[in-house]
C-alpha cells in the first residue's frame, strides 16, 4: 500500500536531517494495493523494509510470502535499538515454493481454523515472477497462456483475501483498515529486439496492471552524469504513481487520481540507505 511506502520513505529521510515531517498520506479507500517492478534484489530489501517499518511503526500485522528463505536483513535494520521486539513478532514469513503453494496458503487464510484475533493489515509478496514464470506447464516449457492465467488468478485471490481482512479489520480494529497488498515483479527483458527499436512490455505485467492500483517502479541510475560524479553509492530513482482509483480487477484506469510521487534513494558502500525527495 502507498501509505506504508511513503511513511517508510519519510522515515529513513529523516534520519538525515532533511525533514521532520512524519506524517502518513491516509490511505484512499480504494488504493489498497501496489505493485513494486524492478531489480529484485533491490525490490526485496525494499520489502523487508516496509514490513518491518509496518509492523513495529504502524502496528499492523504483516504476513509476508516469499520463495526463497530470508539469509539477512537489509542495512538499515541491522540497528534495530529503537525498534520493539514485539512489533517485529507481528511479521509471518511464509515459504511457498510454487504458485500452486502460493495460491494454497494465501486462500487459507481466510480459513476459520486460520483466523486470529488480529487480521493482517498488510500482505506482502516478494518476486511474483519466481511464481509465474513457466506457471501452467508441467514440462518446464514456457507458455505464456499459463503464465497470464496464473497472474490473473494470482492477482485475483489477493485482491479478494485484501477484501476479506479489509471487512474484518472494520469491525475489530477499524483504524488498522483496509488491509493493503504489496507485491514485487521483475520484468523480463526483452532481447529479441534489434538495435535501435524500442522494447515490447512484458505480457505478465500488462495483466497485474489490470489489479494492483498503485505502481512502484525502480530504476538504477546509469547515466553518464552519475558516472561522471565518481559517487560511491548507488542512486536509484523511485516512482510511486496510481495506476486506477476504482475498486475492482475492471476499473478504468485513472493515472491522474492522484499525483506521482518521486524520490531518490542513494545506497551507500556501507549498505545503509537514505531517500530525498524529488
Amino acid at each position: 500500500m502507498a501509505d506504508v511506502l511513503t511513511f517508510l520513505f519519510r522515515s529513513l529521510v529523516s534520519q538525515t536531517g532533511a525533514t521532520n515531517d512524519y506524517k502518513v498520506i491516509p490511505p484512499s479507500p480504494a488504493a489498497r494495493s501496489t505493485l513494486v517492478v524492478g531489480d529484485g534484489s533491490m525490490s526485496r530489501s525494499l520489502l523487508l523494509l516496509s514490513a518491518v517499518s509496518a509492523a513495529s511503526d504502524m502496528d499492523m500485522k504483516v504476513f509476508f510470502f516469499t520463495q526463497t528463505q530470508i539469509q539477512k536483513l537489509p542495512a538499515p535494520l541491522h540497528n534495530c535499538e529503537n525498534r520493539s521486539p514485539e512489533g517485529l513478532k507481528k511479521i509471518k514469513f511464509c515459504y511457498p515454493r510454487t504458485v500452486h503453494e502460493l495460491l494454497q496458503q494465501v486462500s487459507s487464510l481466510q480459513e476459520p481454523a486460520n483466523m486470529s484475533p488480529t487480521a493482517p493489515s498488510l500482505i506482502i509478496v516478494d518476486g511474483l515472477e519466481g511464481y509465474l514464470r513457466g506457471a501452467g506447464d508441467s514440462s518446464h516449457t514456457r507458455s505464456q497462456s499459463g503464465e497470464l492465467s496464473c497472474a490473473a488468478h494470482v492477482s485475483s485471490l489477493l485482491w479478494d483475501t485484501a477484501a476479506f481482512f479489509t471487512q474484518v479489520l472494520e469491525q475489530r480494529a477499524p483504524s488498522l483498515a483496509p488491509c493493503r497488498v504489496i507485491a514485487s515483479f521483475q520484468p523480463e527483458v526483452d532481447t529479441g529486439q534489434t538495435s535501435g527499436e524500442p522494447s515490447s512490455p512484458d505480457p505478465i505485467l500488462d495483466v497485474l496492471d489490470r489489479y494492483f492500483q498503485v505502481c512502484c517502479t525502480l530504476e538504477r541510475d546509469r547515466s553518464y552524469g552519475a558516472v561522471a560524479a565518481g559517487l560511491q553509492e548507488e542512486v536509484w530513482h523511485i516512482n510511486l504513481s496510481a495506476i486506477r482509483e476504482d475498486s475492482g480487477p475492471e476499473a478504468a484506469v485513472d493515472t491522474q487520481s492522484a499525483g506521482a510521487q518521486e524520490w531518490e534513494l542513494l545506497i551507500f558502500p556501507d549498505g545503509l540507505m537514505e531517500f530525498k525527495v524529488v
